[in-house]
C-alpha cells in the first residue's frame, strides 16, 4: 500500500472512531506501528489529526464520543485482558454496580460465574451479558434510553441509584487523566456514572492505555476518588503513557496492569510498574513502589494481579 492510501485510510478510521491506537492503525493498515507513526506525524503536521498518548484523535484537544459499532471494535484484545484482570477482583455474594461501555460489557460476560452476585446497572449491554447467569440478579435503573451506546440515563437513572449503596463501582470512559479523573464526551452519561460512583465504597475505573491522558469534555470520576485503575500494558515506545501511570500512582490510585494477549500482566509488565513510583497516597504518610505483587484474588480462573501500590 502506498504512502497516500494508507494516510487516507488512518484518517478515515479516526474521521470514523474519533480516537484509535497507533496498535490497532498498525493492524488495520497493515504495516508496522513505527511506520503508522510517521503517517500520523504527517496528518498532524498537515492539521488533519492530533497525536495523543500511543494514538490519534479528531484535532481539536477534545475527542468526540463514538458510537458502540465503532468501540466495539476498537483494542479488543487490551479490553478482554482488562476484563478477564477486573472480574478477579469481584468476590462471591457481593453486590456491585456496572457503568456503561464496551470494556464494562467484557466484565459482565465474566460476572456470571461469580455466584451470588448482585449487580446493578444503567447499561442494556451489561443486562444482556448477565441475562442468564442463573445466580446473577441484575438490576436495571430507570431513565431514557440513549442508543449510541444502549445505556439509560436522565433524571430517572439518577433517581433510582439514589439511597443505594454497594461495594464496587466498575467504570469506563472516554479519558483518563491524572489531573481531572475520568471523563467522557456526553454530558448526560457523565450524570449517571457520578450517581454510580455515590453508590459505591470503591470506585475501580477500566481504561485500555489508549484513553490514558486523554481528557473530554466532562468529568465524571475526579483522581482523588478513584481507588483502582485496570488497565493493559502500553506499547513499550509509549512513554507518555507510563507518565500518566506514574502520576496516578503517586496520587494514591492502585494499578493494575494486563497484558494485551489476554493474560494479566506479570514479571514482563511496562517500565512503570518496574520502577520507583515516588509520592504518598492520598492521606497516608510515605510512599513509593510497594513492587509487583503476586496477589490471587478469589476464584480459580482469576488472574495474577499486579499492583502498584503505596507502601
Amino acid at each position: 500500500m502506498f504512502a497516500a492510501e494508507r494516510r487516507q485510510l488512518i484518517l478515515e478510521m479516526v474521521r470514523a472512531n474519533g480516537a484509535v491506537s497507533l496498535r490497532e492503525l498498525a493492524r488495520v493498515v497493515q504495516t508496522s506501528e513505527v511506520t503508522v507513526r510517521r503517517d500520523v506525524r504527517a496528518l498532524e503536521a498537515e492539521g488533519l489529526l492530533d497525536r495523543r498518548h500511543g494514538g490519534a484523535v479528531l484535532p481539536g484537544g477534545f475527542t468526540r464520543e463514538s458510537g458502540f459499532p465503532q468501540k466495539s471494535h476498537l483494542a479488543t484484545a487490551e479490553k478482554t485482558a482488562i476484563a478477564d484482570l477486573a472480574a478477579g477482583l469481584v468476590e462471591e455474594g457481593e453486590a456491585i454496580v456496572v457503568g456503561a461501555g464496551t470494556t464494562t460489557q467484557e466484565l459482565a460476560r465474566r460476572l456470571a460465574r461469580v455466584p451470588g452476585l448482585t449487580v446493578v446497572t444503567n447499561s442494556l449491554l451489561v443486562a444482556q451479558a448477565l441475562a442468564h447467569a442463573n445466580r446473577v440478579e441484575v438490576v436495571m435503573t430507570g431513565g431514557t434510553l440513549r442508543g449510541s451506546n444502549y445505556a439509560l440515563v436522565g433524571s430517572g437513572a439518577e433517581q433510582s441509584l439514589q439511597g443505594l449503596r454497594v461495594s464496587r463501582a466498575f467504570l469506563s470512559g472516554s479519558g483518563l487523566t491524572a489531573e481531572r479523573g475520568l471523563s467522557t464526551s456526553n454530558m448526560l452519561s457523565a450524570s449517571v456514572d457520578r450517581a454510580l460512583v455515590q453508590a459505591a465504597a470503591e470506585v475501580v475505573v477500566l481504561a485500555d492505555h489508549t484513553k490514558l491522558g486523554t481528557d473530554t469534555m466532562f468529568q465524571t470520576v475526579p483522581t482523588d476518588v478513584i481507588t483502582r485503575l485496570v488497565t493493559d500494558e502500553p506499547p513499550p515506545h509509549d512513554d507518555r503513557a507510563a507518565t500518566e501511570l506514574q502520576a496516578l500512582a503517586d496520587q494514591g490510585v492502585q494499578i493494575a496492569v494486563a497484558g494485551a494477549s489476554g493474560s494479566p500482566g506479570g514479571e514482563q509488565g511496562p517500565a512503570a510498574r518496574q520502577r520507583a513510583l515516588p509520592g504518598p497516597r492520598r492521606g497516608v504518610p510515605g510512599g513509593g513502589l510497594r513492587g509487583m505483587l503476586g496477589e490471587q484474588p478469589a476464584g480459580t480462573e482469576r488472574g495474577r494481579v499486579a499492583d502498584l501500590r503505596r507502601r
